[in-house]
């Protein structure tokens, strides 16, 4: 098969994974999740807010890191590309009106977050060396049962895998193409530089991403919400015909690339669901890791994080787009949010281009530790080194790979490790509900 033919083979797949069942399991998980919770993430929203602020200087309980720091660890892993590229790639292909779609999943997203959160703590472990470890693979396995450990391992397995995709070629990729578009700098040597850094924030643990993260993650969206808000503020008349638009193109079916209502549906649920990964059950490793007295509190810690990274941050990116006119140029993922910021702004692209440059290299950092702990799930302490060396080679290789390919191999792999998780967290909601019903929602 030639190249023209796998990229075609990886995309009937992908539509396959990303087909009606797939795509209803995510929405009905996150619609029935939120009425059994009678919409505590709407409600307590500014709770979880509370706590994590409150954990900066008041941390209580066991575990690693902070609740802010988990927090942190787990938005490095999703405030990255999906709010540059994946929202630019979303519009590109699924037209304005994918952005409706991102929405809507992101909302009800809250309470698949904090869900598979409060399970990730609730039934975590320590392991032989002394770290917090959990996820879906631990709360699968410890929650239903010897039985349902097949499923944890497919978890793990899937997870493992979707790293090298979603969280490491993915984000070197589009890193590599900014630096390339901006200032010249040949793919390779991205590549390499990021790898270094990369390497030597991984060799210290949760501990030390989560000191990375909780400076580099807030310090960058503020700077990118700014800039953004900053071309709003100048094109403040035009906002309400770009949510006009936005509106009416969720249900026209104007899909940019061409096809039916489905399409505009699909990427808008597939890139929103690769911004922010509610339902994907990466986010709850890194929660697993919190020093927290309880479960209920850091599942609302995790459930702000969906909301600012899709509600707040993909809008921003969605909205300068779509003012700019930059939709219609026929670019996509981060050449089309570089276009977009660079109409709006002067040196706009430059802002997108740092913001690309922090956003990707955090995701990278956090989806390490996440496939990390899948790996570890599987084949024990022992596989870290070798992972750790495997992991870096691949963010070399990421930045010189073709971007179909990587775009279409990651989005097949979120699709396959969801399922696992959303089982999982179907057949668990009965402990979700029980436990959020007899908590206080006090901060201490």
């Amino acid at each position: 098969m030639n190249s023209t033919e796998i990229i075609n083979a990886l995309k009937t797949l992908e539509n396959l994974v990303w087909g009606p069942i797939t795509l209803s399991l995510i929405g009905m998980t996150g619609i029935y999740l939120m009425i059994g919770l009678r919409f505590m993430p709407f409600r307590k929203l500014c709770f979880g807010f509370s706590v994590a602020i409150d954990s900066i200087r008041n941390s209580k309980g066991e575990g690693d890191v902070t609740a802010f720091q988990s927090l942190a660890t787990s938005m490095a892993a999703t405030v990255g590309t999906g709010n540059v590229a994946g929202v630019a790639g979303a519009i590109s292909m699924g037209g304005p009106g994918a952005v409706f779609w991102m929405w809507l999943m992101a909302l009800i997203g809250m309470a698949t977050k904090y869900s598979e959160s409060l399970l990730a703590v609730h039934f975590r472990e320590v392991d032989d060396r002394g770290d917090y470890v959990g996820g879906p693979m631990y709360f699968i396995r410890n929650g239903l049962g010897p039985k349902w450990a097949w499923l944890g391992s497919l978890f793990a397995i899937f997870g493992t895998l979707a790293g090298f995709g979603i969280g490491n070629s993915v984000q070197s990729n589009q890193l590599a193409a900014a630096l390339q578009t901006s200032f010249e700098i040949p793919p390779l040597l991205t590549g390499v530089v990021m790898a270094c850094i990369a390497f030597l924030v991984l060799i210290g643990g949760i501990e030390r991403i989560g000191k990375v993260t909780q400076v580099v993650v807030p310090l960058m969206a503020t700077l990118y919400i700014i800039g953004a808000l900053t071309i709003l503020f100048i094109r403040f008349d035009q906002i309400p015909t770009a949510f006009g638009i936005i509106f009416s193109d969720a249900f026209s079916g104007k899909a940019a690339a061409g096809g039916a209502l489905g399409l505009v549906i699909q990427k808008g649920i597939e890139r929103g669901f690769f911004s922010n990964e509610a339902g994907l059950g990466s986010g709850s490793i890194a929660h697993a890791a919190a020093k927290t007295t309880d479960a209920v509190r850091q599942g609302t810690v995790a459930m702000i994080g969906t909301f600012i990274d899709t509600i707040i941050i993909c809008t921003m990116t969605a909205l300068v787009i779509v003012i700019t006119g930059a939709y219609t140029s026929g670019l996509s993922n981060v050449d089309l949010a570089i276009n977009a910021f660079d109409q709006g702004l002067p040196a706009g692209s430059l802002l997108v281009t740092f913001a690309t440059i922090f956003f990707t290299a955090t995701t990278i950092l956090g989806w390490g530790y996440y496939s990390e702990r899948c790996l570890e799930f599987l084949m024990g302490t022992g596989s870290i080194r070798f992972f750790r060396l495997t992991w870096v080679a691949v963010v070399v290789f990421g930045a010189v790979a073709a971007p179909a390919a990587i775009w279409t191999i990651a989005a097949i792999l979120n699709g396959l490790m969801a399922i696992p998780n959303l089982i999982g967290l179907l057949l668990l909601s009965g402990i979700v509900f029980r436990l959020t019903k007899n908590y206080s929602f006090e901060v201490d």
